[in-house]
């Protein structure tokens, strides 16, 4: 066995304001190939707005907001399938659905550690969640209304908001902290998920304000589309997962140039 020393990828520091060129640069790629994107952008929309509906109709709209906060936590290895339209536009290529659906190369075992890390830290905010809500109120709210008038002007309802939105925060940005980089970069590159975790949480303790206000504006933009009914999701998550690649190439520039596959 080599005893050589493990050589973790140099990181670059960005400006403050660099994610909005990652979404400029996502948003010239999602019009690159429209189509394909917008088709992943209304399977991924559907798949959410589907099981919200089913929550609504079964009256668990607390577990709504418990699944909106899944969706931020899961949404970069969901987000595969943009990362390789990404890597291909790159390349010059035009990406197909298939080749977004179907990721050959996502298909190995480290993403599948990534991807069951993640789950396990979703696991961890549903069973917070539902204790938070639990202490707070023993009543089934069945309507929007009635959830949102408890949230919103009952002293335990904003207790519980404020209670959950600082503990969901912390458990979101770690889970960020975590795959920001590593889920392009196993993509992306022949490594394990022990160095791509490693890169990816010194990329963002190497560029904390950058990364903070990235992750912040990735929260405001799902917010956005989730509160048109999910509609916006359609084109809001494409840009943000084509951003996301850009983020991962400029943040690990050591990293080699795509090839094709």
């Amino acid at each position: 066995m080599s005893d050589a020393p493990i050589k973790l990828p140099d990181i670059a520091t960005v400006s403050l304001g660099a994610s909005l060129g990652w979404l400029a640069k996502g948003w010239r790629d999602f019009l690159s190939a429209p189509i394909q994107c917008l088709i992943y952008g209304i399977l991924l929309t559907g798949a959410s707005a589907a099981i919200a509906t089913l929550l609504y109709l079964g009256g668990a709209l607390n577990s709504i907001l418990i699944l909106l906060g899944g969706f931020l936590l899961l949404g970069p290895v969901i987000g595969m399938g943009l990362y390789e339209a990404g890597r291909q536009l790159e390349l010059g290529q035009t990406p197909s659905v298939r080749s977004m659906v179907l990721v050959k190369s996502a298909l190995r075992p480290d993403l599948a550690y990534l991807g069951l890390a993640l789950f396990l830290i979703y696991e961890f905010w549903v069973g917070i969640a539902h204790i938070v809500y639990g202490l707070s109120t023993s009543r089934l709210y069945k309507t929007p209304q009635e959830f949102l008038t408890f949230m919103f002007t009952d002293p335990s309802g904003q207790m519980m908001a404020g209670i959950g939105t600082l503990i969901g925060g912390a458990i979101a940005f770690l889970a960020f902290t975590l795959v920001v980089v590593s889920a392009p970069m196993l993509l992306d590159r022949k490594t394990d998920v022990f160095i791509a975790t490693v890169t990816s949480v010194r990329a963002v303790l190497s560029n904390k304000a950058a990364m903070l206000v990235w992750a912040m504006l990735i929260v405001c933009l799902i917010g956005l589309g989730i509160a048109t009914a999910f509609i916006g999701l359609i084109v809001i998550f494409p840009v943000i997962g084509l951003a996301s690649w850009h983020a991962y190439r400029e943040l690990v520039p050591a990293s080699p140039q795509p090839t094709a596959k």
